[in-house]
């Protein structure tokens, strides 16, 4: 143990400064001063010059090139967005377009069907007048020979009942001026 004891102390003697005191921090030192501030201001310049030449073209390239992309980027866009509005535009204006393509369409589709429907209520109303005037006619006939058999039937039945009730057969020309009378009477 005492071996060990005595490396520990030679240990410490390198450590420690003559008289018993520690070395101060090489930076404090007062002897290598000048010479901390040469290499202090070779190392500045030396990180100037690279940061000059070499590091800042390079960041600025970067950001020219980054702000001219957004540039262009902001153009396309701008341009795209002028295309897709003349592109709504022009779609509007066609869907107005068939719109009102659509409606007057339907208007003349409309009014021809009107047309050929008040065509066929007029040939129909024609048909029915041609045929309501020939019922006309037949019905005219129909009464008119009806008339001239009641005539003949009013006569013969005048002459049965006055032939019936006073047992006379009655002249043919006061039998007739009878019904006539009687006939008048009725129509009128």
């Amino acid at each position: 143990m005492a071996e060990g004891h005595g490396d520990a102390k030679g240990t410490i003697a390198h450590t420690e400064a003559e008289g018993g005191h520690k070395a101060p921090f090489p930076p404090f030192q007062k002897d290598t001063f000048a010479s901390q501030l040469v290499s202090l201001l070779i190392a500045f310049v030396a990180l100037y010059l690279i940061v000059s030449k070499i590091a800042l073209p390079r960041v600025g390239g970067v950001l020219d090139e980054r702000a001219k992309r957004i540039e262009d980027d902001f153009a396309a866009a701008q341009r795209l967005k002028g295309e897709s509005d003349d592109a709504l535009k022009a779609y509007e204006n066609e869907l107005a377009e068939a719109r009102a393509r659509a409606q007057a369409i339907g208007a003349e589709t409309r009014e021809r069907l009107n047309a050929a429907s008040e065509a066929e209520r007029k040939s129909l109303e024609d048909k029915l007048a041609a045929k309501l005037a020939d019922a006309e006619k037949t019905i005219a006939a129909t009464r008119e020979t009806a008339m001239s058999n009641v005539r003949g039937i009013a006569a013969d039945a005048a002459a049965a009942i006055v032939q019936q009730l006073s047992g006379v057969v009655p002249d043919g020309k006061s039998l007739d001026s009878a019904v006539d009378a009687s006939l008048k009477g009725s129509q009128a």
